[in-house]
């Protein structure tokens, strides 16, 4: 019922990750990014702990396939869960339990990794990836542009209702943490005009967070 991507970015080291479901609030459960670690999904039948472990695996210095090798030991039903990870190299690990639901692949690359569960088709993970390769400019740009790809390819055999972006780059806090948690539309859509907004704005809120001496005017009524 989910398909997603994690990414890390060459040029300037950024990760994301980006996710789609049938289910509400699908990126609240299933998404996780660490500045200067890398970035995980944490779906199908979800256990939201498999993500903060793959992160700390990552951290203390082993590879995603490492880390994902790890997490197949310790993680409890793990032949019901699919766990996706890119590492600080751009190396990246799928694993996908046997028992994940429908029509349920996977696909990656350098710097790239999707998967999915309850597909239209099985081709879907390969077109996120392609769309990824394929795109060029920031992560959130990429991020937006793989799901498109994704849903363009079939998405999930039925309609999406939640999705979320969520990209992390150098401090400790998301620099941006976008979700759509239900609607009856297309959530990528929404997260998309989300992004666009949100976009020429993220460098100022960091700059609010680090020192709001230096930060510029927020641009609403009031603020004078």
């Amino acid at each position: 019922m989910t398909f997603s991507l994690v990414a890390r970015c060459a040029r300037t080291g950024m990760f994301g990750v980006a996710i789609s479901s049938s289910s509400p609030a699908v990126a609240a459960r299933c998404s996780y990014a660490r500045a200067g670690v890398g970035a995980v999904a944490s779906q199908n039948v979800t256990d939201p702990t498999l993500g903060p472990l793959t992160l700390d695996l990552m951290e203390e210095g082993r590879s995603a396939a490492e880390a994902i090798a790890e997490v197949q030991k310790r993680g409890r039903f793990i032949e019901y869960r699919q766990v996706l990870a890119v590492d600080r190299n751009g190396m990246t690990a799928i694993h996908s339990g046997p028992n994940s639901l429908g029509i349920w692949t996977s696909a990656q690359a350098e710097n790239v990794a999707s998967g999915g569960n309850l597909l239209a088709n099985d081709g879907v993970p390969q077109a996120i990836v392609d769309g990824f390769l394929a795109s060029t400019g920031h992560i959130g740009d990429r991020l937006i542009a793989a799901m498109r790809a994704g849903l363009a390819a079939g998405g999930e055999a039925g309609p999406v209702r939640s999705a979320g972006l969520k990209i992390v780059d150098k401090v400790s806090w998301p620099v941006a943490d976008l979700r759509c948690d239900w609607t009856e539309d297309c959530p990528i859509e929404a997260i998309a005009t989300a992004w666009d907004v949100y976009k020429p704005q993220l460098d100022a809120y960091i700059q609010r967070a680090l020192d709001p001496r230096a930060a510029p005017s927020y641009g609403v009524p009031g603020d004078e």
